[in-house]
C-alpha cells in the first residue's frame, strides 16, 4: 500500500458519495496533525504561518503547482504571513480521497 503522497488524484465529476466521518478520520490520521476536519466533516483545513510575504507567496506558488498537477484545487486565504488551505471535493459537496492525497502532498512543501 502506498502512502497518500505517492498516490494520484482520480477524476471526480460527481455521482459518488462523500466520505463518511469514520473514513475521513482514517485518512486524517495519515496526514500532518495540523490538518483538521471542519465541524461537518465536509472539508479539510490547515493554516500555515510564514516569516514574510515572500515566503508566503513561494509556498502558495508551490501549492498551486501541486494542485494543477493533481487537477484538484483547494480554496486559499492568503495574507502577508499566512495561508489558510481548505480542501473539499466540490463536485460531491464533501470529502474524497483526493482531498487527503493533496493534503499529504502539501505536507511535503517546505513551509518554514
Amino acid at each position: 500500500m502506498s502512502t497518500l503522497a505517492e498516490r494520484k488524484c482520480k477524476p471526480c465529476d460527481g455521482g459518488v458519495v462523500p466520505l463518511e466521518l469514520a473514513a475521513a478520520q482514517k485518512y486524517l490520521a495519515q496526514v500532518s496533525a495540523a490538518w483538521a476536519l471542519t465541524d461537518n466533516a465536509h472539508a479539510l483545513h490547515r493554516e500555515f504561518g510564514f516569516k514574510d510575504f515572500y515566503r508566503t507567496m513561494s509556498f502558495v506558488n508551490a501549492l498551486a503547482h501541486v494542485a494543477n498537477i493533481e487537477d484538484h484545487h483547494p480554496d486559499l486565504e492568503v495574507g502577508y504571513n499566512y495561508c489558510r488551505v481548505t480542501f473539499t471535493t466540490h463536485s460531491i459537496r464533501g470529502l474524497s480521497e483526493n482531498d487527503f492525497v493533496c493534503a499529504a502532498k502539501v505536507d511535503l512543501i517546505p513551509s518554514s
